[in-house]
């Protein structure tokens, strides 16, 4: 996903900073081709003092030209919010889980202009904020529909998609039957994968969701899906996120933390 982000904002005109922040056991450096071949230098997580004065040294020559983007393990999620919101650097961060409501707590109270959402893909976060929607303005329409749902996602992504929740949330809204995020089949092996349409050689990297809806007695029947393989378009909606949170802090606006939904009402998605 690093090299997927890092190749669309090469594409917008950006500059990848000269250091980044990454997990243990990673190598020291690594090489992003977009127009050229970039090297970014890592520093690993286990050593926490050479994090922070990478970022101290890149907030003092960048100041709020400088953004983080972050697509961490969700074990990683608030001690990496904690070590920006400490260095006063702006992000945007994509992970899922972790504690969200401290991860919200403490980047409001920091200051920091953030972008925080568990999807970067401006089709989906378009479906899902329109499927909220709806349940606000149609409260039951669907009551009484039994809802399945079915989520697959590459062996590295540990936890049930954020995306999923928040729609399961939506439907719950509609009315369905009793359903809660546990009941979220969540596929993570080749072999089902391969048999719920996910092509081979996008096991690595893919996100397919289905929601069917089916009416108490069986007659009606309503599904909604999409089917994503690679990372580019979330490659290009976090390169949206950056430019805008780039342009907020740069402006001073009074509002600092954002999602993916303040952009796309802004209607400056690229």
């Amino acid at each position: 996903m690093g090299h997927e982000v890092s190749q669309a904002c090469l594409r917008r005109g950006m500059t990848l900073a000269p250091v980044g922040l990454t997990g243990p056991g990673m190598p020291d450096q690594c090489q992003v081709v977009e127009g050229g071949t970039h090297t970014v230098k890592l520093v690993g997580s286990d050593q926490l003092t050479a994090q922070k004065e990478a970022l101290e040294g890149l907030k003092a020559a960048h100041g709020d030209r400088l953004v983080i983007i972050d697509f961490t393990h969700p074990s990683a999620v608030n001690r990496n919010a904690e070590l920006y919101n400490a260095a006063g650097v702006n992000f945007v961060f994509g992970t899922t889980g972790g504690d969200r409501d401290a991860l919200m707590k403490v980047t409001e109270q920091s200051g920091v202009y953030a972008v925080i959402a568990p999807n970067m893909g401006k089709q989906i976060v378009a479906l899902q904020a329109t499927m909220e929607r709806m349940a606000k303005d149609f409260p039951g329409a669907f009551a009484g529909y039994k809802l399945e749902v079915t989520e697959s996602h590459q062996k590295t992504k540990a936890d049930t998609s954020g995306t999923a929740k928040a729609m399961v949330s939506s439907f719950q809204g509609l009315g369905v039957d009793a359903f809660d995020h546990e009941q979220i089949a969540k596929l993570r092996d080749d072999a089902s994968q391969k048999a719920f349409g996910v092509p081979e050689e996008f096991s690595n990297g893919h996100a397919f969701h289905t929601y069917t809806l089916t009416s108490g007695d069986g007659s009606v029947q309503f599904q909604f899906k999409h089917n994503v393989c690679g990372r580019r378009t979330y490659g290009e909606g976090v390169a949206d996120a950056v430019q805008f949170i780039a342009h907020k802090a740069m402006e001073k606006s009074p509002k600092k933390v954002y999602n993916m939904i303040d952009i796309l009402e802004a209607g400056q998605m690229k």
